[in-house]
Formats: C-alpha cells, structure tokens, sequence
C-alpha cells in the first residue's frame, strides 16, 4: 500500500465519513476499519483472537453497512464480567433474515481481547446460552448494587 498507515485511514475517513472514527464513537486509539479483511493480514488475526476472547454483552446501538454481501459494521456498548464498559465496534458478514432482525437495544453476546481492548468485538455466535445468562445475571446483579 502507498503511504503510512495515518493517510491510509485518513483517506478511508474521506471516503467513507459514516465509518470515521468519530462517527463509531471510538477514539483516535481505534485502527480502522479495514477496506478488505480477507486481504488484511491484521484483521485475519484479529478475527482469529476474537473467536476464542473472553465472552461480554453487547447493546447494538446502530449500525452500517459496508457492502451488498451484505457486510456490516456494528456498533455495540459493550459491559464485561469484570465491570468494564466500552464501545464496540464488530465487522460481520451477516445473512439477508440476520441483517433484517438488527433492531437497536437488542442485546447480543460479543467476544473481545480483554489484552488489547481496541474496540473491536465479534458476535459470539458460539456462546453456550447457559453462560450468556449467568454473564447476564452477573452484569444485572452489579447493576442493583
């Protein structure tokens, strides 16, 4: 790729505004979204290191779509086990019915790095519903309190 990583993501700013950082809600500490993430060797590692991160819920606040496939953007509020709340951004590719049963305040169970924590999360499609529900209680216990 032409040029430093910083116009790269500028220019994915100007091309695409609604993906900018500032739209998401993250902060400048956010790598971006990648144009491409079967050609970004970064987010091929990344989605392999969200597949087994730590499991926390996320509230979807809205969300962009990025191509006709249709991929997605979502943007989640994210709580973990551990009290932390943060805003999460997760790169999907999603089916037509899954894309069309999005609904804002839907919560939903995410993966995230808990070593890293750059905003980026993943639907935790794999979750067993019995430790959602405990992570749940858990979170809603803390809540009250």
């Amino acid at each position: 790729m032409f040029g430093s990583k910083k116009k790269f993501n500028d220019l994915m700013a100007q091309l695409r505004p609604d993906l900018s950082r500032e739209s998401l809600g993250v902060g400048p500490g956010f790598p971006g979204i990648a144009p491409n993430p079967l050609l970004s060797s970064d987010a091929r590692k990344r989605t392999a290191e969200l597949r087994t991160g730590a499991l926390a819920l996320g509230v979807l606040v809205d969300w962009r779509e990025v191509n006709s496939n249709p991929r997605v953007v979502l943007m989640f509020d994210v709580e973990t086990a551990g009290g932390i709340s943060f805003r999460g951004i997760a790169d999907e590719d999603l089916t037509i019915t899954e894309l069309t049963r999005l609904t804002p305040g839907q919560t939903l169970p995410v993966r995230f790095r808990p070593a890293v924590m750059d905003h980026y999360v993943a639907l935790a499609r794999d979750a067993d519903p019995a430790h959602v529900q405990r992570l749940s209680d858990e979170i809603a216990s803390r809540k009250r309190t």
